[in-house]
């Protein structure tokens, strides 16, 4: 039997990235349904339709990672739409204030960004903004909240409990990893995930985290105009010397999602090349 198989699975920023690398390994293997909720509605229509031509089945949700009703609306559309949800990635997750995944001009001006704070890193700290800040911490953790509360609500209403994937980051452990707001936002994140781990764990729904090293997504954008020689630096902290591929972190979700994890919660993966050896 695929290991997906009779499972419908929400996932947030479906429509890039790893969201959407996930989408489309949970089709390959059998998914029931899936909804693709993202803030963009272009891309993800498009990803509703690569599935659908693999022969999945997939609708696509507007959100608001901060809008805690959209939250729930999202989970309601899959409960009307496939039945139940068994699954929930968030993938939905920002950089900086104005980073916008697939807009190519923005990602290359939040690559700039970020390599100036490498270069001044304590100038990057004393002049974070508030607006700053809150973007970030609002979209990451606070959005990861509400989407585990409204999530955790109905499969706790369902009785057959579940599975909850958040993404972290080597920045939920590592505090050079990316900018103040970034890395405080994925340590939240993981914290947030071992504390709903103990409390779900009764209703049999399972929380565990990916923390991805440097992969070759949108948010990596810095890899590709960076001088050589600081791209090499940063991959010799990388034992196996290279970015990881977004399909190598969809299937950790798909082995986090599926029975083959079902005596696992409240952990960490880190499919990051060997960054993390502790």
């Amino acid at each position: 039997m695929a290991r997906m198989s009779g499972k419908v699975a929400v996932i947030t920023g479906g429509a890039n990235g790893l969201g959407k690398a996930s989408a489309l390994r949970f089709t390959e293997e059998d998914a029931k349904g899936i909804v693709i909720a993202d803030m963009l509605e272009d891309p993800g229509l498009e990803t509703v339709s690569m599935i659908k031509d693999a022969g999945g089945k997939a609708i696509f949700v507007n959100l608001d990672a901060v809008n805690r009703v959209n939250n729930q609306e999202m989970v309601e559309a899959a409960v009307t739409e496939f039945g139940s949800i068994d699954v929930l990635v968030t993938a939905a997750g920002i950089t900086h204030q104005d980073y916008l995944s697939g807009d190519r001009e923005a990602e290359v001006k939040m690559a700039i960004k970020r390599a100036q704070e490498i270069e001044n890193p304590a100038q990057q700290f004393v002049d974070g903004s508030l607006e700053e800040w809150q973007k970030v911490i609002d979209v990451n953790l606070t959005g990861t909240y509400f989407a585990l509360q409204a999530a955790a609500s109905t499969m706790i209403e369902q009785g057959k409990g579940g599975s909850i994937i958040t993404l972290a980051s080597i920045a939920a452990k590592h505090p050079d990893a990316g900018p103040t707001p970034y890395v405080v936002s994925k340590a939240g994140v993981w914290m947030l995930t071992k504390k709903a781990a103990r409390e779900l764990a009764p209703e049999n729904i399972r929380v565990n985290a990916i923390g991805p090293g440097f992969i070759e997504t949108h948010m990596t954008t810095i890899f590709e105009i960076a001088p050589p020689e600081r791209v090499e630096e940063t991959l010799k902290s990388v034992p196996m010397g290279r970015r990881g591929l977004p399909i190598e972190i969809a299937n950790t979700a798909l082995f986090l999602a599926s029975d083959e994890s079902s005596y696992m919660t409240g952990e960490i993966l880190h499919p990051d090349g060997g960054y993390f050896t502790d």
